[in-house]
Formats: C-alpha cells, structure tokens, sequence
C-alpha cells in the first residue's frame, strides 16, 4: 500500500506558474495550445526560479525546421557574474518535427501566429506553453468585454438573490 502511495505522489505533476502572458487572452483568439521545453541557460534558470520574466511582447516563429521563441525578456540574474545571459536572446524551443510540422501548418494559415501563453516549472524543468492564435479586431475585443461583464452581472444577482 505504501508504494502505490509514492508512485502516486510520484506521477502528480508539480507546476510552479513563473509568468503568464495576459494580454494574449485579450489581443487574441486561442485556438490551440501545446507545451513544449526551453532550453535556457544556467543563470536563465536561476532568474526564473526568482519569477523574474515578461512574454508580453514575445512570439514564436518556425525557422529552418525549428521552433524559437523570440522577444521573452528573462532578466539578468541579480547574483550573476560577467558571463551573465543576454536578457531579451531568442530561445530554442523543444518538440518533435512532426508537432512543429503540424503547428507549421495551422500557424502559416493567413492571420494566424503562435503566442506564447505562460513559462512555468514541470517537475524541475522549464516549459512554455504555446498557443496558435489569430489577432482580434477591435469589435472582437468589445464583444469579449461585453460578455465578460454580462457573466459578472448574473453572477452578481445571483449571489444577491441568495441571501
């Protein structure tokens, strides 16, 4: 029984959210989102594990059969010495050919692009979570908004006619 215990608490997915993109909800339509790796360097990782890291302005783009993260600003590490990272680099990103060809696909489609939407831990490594997205117009926006406060306001009466 003790060992079904662990292996249970083993397979539970530790995630730590170290920054997520707001405004992509907002700015775009997501369609589909897919987590992929990020290869980083030592004092990246030790900048992340403080939660210090921006995807406001980032993308990806699909280069030469690979798939880079360009725009992502990791600070310096505060405690890092003059082989410190350059804070706004383009980063590799991690997935098999055929998920970067199926992405390619959907992202290459007129209007549509990939955004990130968050950069966190999984069991220890870093992970972005990245989403083919097409921008909204300004009418798009509004409606969202609309909706957003109609869903308020009957939430809103509804807790009122409770009590």
């Amino acid at each position: 029984m003790a060992g079904a215990k662990k292996k249970a608490a083993k397979d539970a997915e530790e995630i730590t959210i170290v920054c997520r993109n707001k405004r992509a909800y907002h700015e775009y339509e997501v369609f589909d989102a897919l987590e992929c790796g990020i290869v980083l360097k030592g004092t990246e990782v030790k900048s992340l594990r403080e939660h210090a890291a921006s995807l406001e302005e980032a993308y990806a783009k699909i280069d030469d059969g690979e798939l880079w993260l360009v725009g992502s600003d990791i600070p310096e590490y505060t405690m890092g010495n003059r082989l410190n990272h350059k804070p706004k680099r383009s980063r590799k990103l991690l997935l098999h050919k055929n998920e970067i060809d199926k992405f390619a696909g959907k992202a290459s489609q007129q209007g549509f692009t990939l955004v990130p939407l968050r950069l966190y831990f999984k069991n220890g490594r870093a992970k972005v979570e990245i989403a083919v997205a097409r921008g909204k117009k300004l009418h798009d926006k509004r409606e969202t908004q609309k909706k957003a406060e109609a869903k308020k306001e009957i939430r809103r009466a509804m807790g009122n006619r409770r009590r």
